[in-house]
């Protein structure tokens, strides 16, 4: 490739594609049908969504706003669009109307391009907000239609030259806090991280990873879709997660590798008859991140499928922050997320402003990292310092130096004078041999001040009461830790990327507790 393409983040499978044009890139599910995408026919394609946006009119550093589900037609608008300089922002297609509506607003996207099938609010937001140009995967009035579009385009694309800090994408976060937040990744900071990451832990060509996660999210493009096509290997895409539908196609595609959030990795062990039913013999490894992972479950999963488990981390804003297992091939002990990547840098800093220490929260510092959050100037102020991203991440360091995951320090909260983490607590409950799931979260007290309330999900068949989890929390932990009230439920409410939901978790058990008179 020419520089200009080795600089492009849209251009870094490439190479793959000349290796093997033949071989099957996707294998996209979408729509109930099988289709089969080589690495000649994708790379043709983001060609063609590049010549598109340049017939468009949309020039280097513009902002398309993308709302399209699992598809492989994400993927070629996605990192074609990059390859014209164009800055795609990704919308989570499972947001409601006032979320798309701020997320193109604050963006300043100036085209959008949409998949009605994936979000019935899309369009109406699009069109509200006067967005044209604007194309549809499926027949709309009013709207250009985006398969006649790019029969029209060009075949053929020459990329432009861009500056190394030239936006590649503007991701939103999740915005369980707050509104999402949009979030400026490089080009040259993207490679970089891909390359590390390809260097560090490289991607055999006959790994299939089965992505079920929204592939616009940190989860699906870090632990899937980046490395695997770099490396020449294959993607299986589901629309969507459905736990015996995700086992069935794990052994029909004999798919080598799988990510995604610890809550599809809960929902999966509860389907035991099924899993022993099934050929699960290609099946090696695991990467679970995006939310806390709890050490009972990477347990249950080396148990259940016989695989390795890497529990992975990371947060949008921080390319993403790299961690793994070490070189020299120590085993990472259960519930570590392993040790920093040589490259770049992390510390934990304590509540004192003390750097270097053993517990704080984690500030990253690499070339990855975003330049900052788009059009939030006293957020940049606030979460940037010499250099250096404040995570909001607290983490604890061991003489190892292996890093655990301890929880956000938003989420921390104060009982009686002492500090409580919801994801310890959460711990406690998950290593009852009837737990599934839990979630923790502060209510109000009196004397304490804040106490621990809890929603637990039974294991398939197991039965379990407040009262009986409230004695294995004080048997096996400090007493100050324990949940004051335990509210067996069916699921966990979860938010668009399938993380559970906390907001709702603490507004479901704010009203159990007040109906039950606690």
């Amino acid at each position: 490739m020419d520089g200009r393409r080795r600089a492009n983040l849209g251009y870094y499978f490439q190479p793959a594609a000349r290796r093997l044009p033949e071989k099957v890139a996707v294998i996209d599910l979408w729509g109930g049908r099988e289709r089969r995408v080589s690495y000649a026919t994708l790379d043709a394609r983001l060609d063609r969504v590049a010549a598109l946006t340049r017939a468009l009119g949309l020039a280097p550093g513009t902002r398309l706003f993308v709302c399209v589900g699992n598809r492989v037609e994400f993927l070629e608008i996605f990192f074609g669009a990059m390859r014209a300089g164009v800055a795609p922002v990704p919308a989570n297609p499972r947001l409601g109307a006032a979320s798309l509506a701020h997320i193109l607003a604050d963006s300043g996207a100036a085209a959008a391009i949409v998949d009605p099938a994936a979000n019935a609010h899309a369009t109406g937001v699009v069109e509200r907000a006067g967005i044209a140009p604007r194309l549809s995967l499926a027949p709309q009035e009013g709207w250009d239609d985006f398969e006649a579009a790019m029969a029209a385009a060009p075949a053929a694309f020459e990329p432009p030259d861009l500056p190394a800090d030239h936006p590649a994408f503007l991701p939103y976060t999740s915005g369980s806090t707050g509104k999402p937040k949009g979030v400026v990744l490089t080009h040259a900071g993207q490679l970089w991280w891909l390359g590390c990451r390809h260097r560090l832990y490289p991607v055999a060509e006959e790994t299939v990873s089965l992505v079920a996660v929204p592939l616009f999210h940190k989860n699906a493009m870090g632990a899937a879709i980046k490395p695997n096509l770099l490396a020449g290997a294959t993607l299986v895409v589901m629309p969507r997660f459905e736990a015996k539908a995700y086992l069935e196609t794990l052994s029909r595609y004999r798919c080598t590798h799988a990510p995604g959030v610890p809550t599809l990795f809960i929902l999966l062990l509860q389907e035991q008859d099924l899993i022993r039913r099934l050929d699960l013999s290609a099946f090696s490894s695991i990467m679970v991140g995006s939310a806390p992972v709890h050490e009972e479950l990477v347990r249950a999963m080396e148990t259940t499928f016989g695989v390795r488990v890497i529990q992975g981390y990371g947060l949008t804003e921080g390319g993403p922050v790299m961690f793994g297992p070490p070189a020299d091939g120590r085993p990472v002990p259960t519930g570590s997320v392993g040790v920093p990547w040589p490259e770049g840098e992390v510390t934990l800093v304590a509540s004192d402003g003390r750097a270097g220490a053993d517990y704080g929260e984690l500030w990253v510092k690499n070339p990855g990292v975003t330049p900052g959050y788009h059009n939030l100037p006293a957020v940049n102020r606030e979460r940037f310092q010499d250099g250096f991203l404040k995570t909001g991440d607290v983490f604890s360091r061991d003489a190892a130096g292996f890093y655990f995951f301890r929880g956000r320090v938003d989420d921390m909260f104060v009982c009686g004078g002492e500090n409580i983490y919801p994801k310890e607590v959460e711990n406690l409950l998950m290593s009852h041999p009837g737990v599934a799931e839990a979630c923790v979260v502060a209510a109000d007290h009196g004397v304490k001040g804040r106490v621990p309330w809890a929603a637990v999900v039974a294991k398939a068949g197991a039965a379990v009461d407040e009262a009986m989890l409230k004695a294995h929390c004080l048997a096996h932990g400090p007493a100050y830790a324990h949940p004051r009230r335990v509210h067996v439920v069916e699921a966990m409410p979860l938010n668009g990327v399938g993380k559970i939901d906390r907001a709702a978790v603490k507004a479901m058990l704010d009203a159990w507790g007040g109906h039950s008179g606690a």
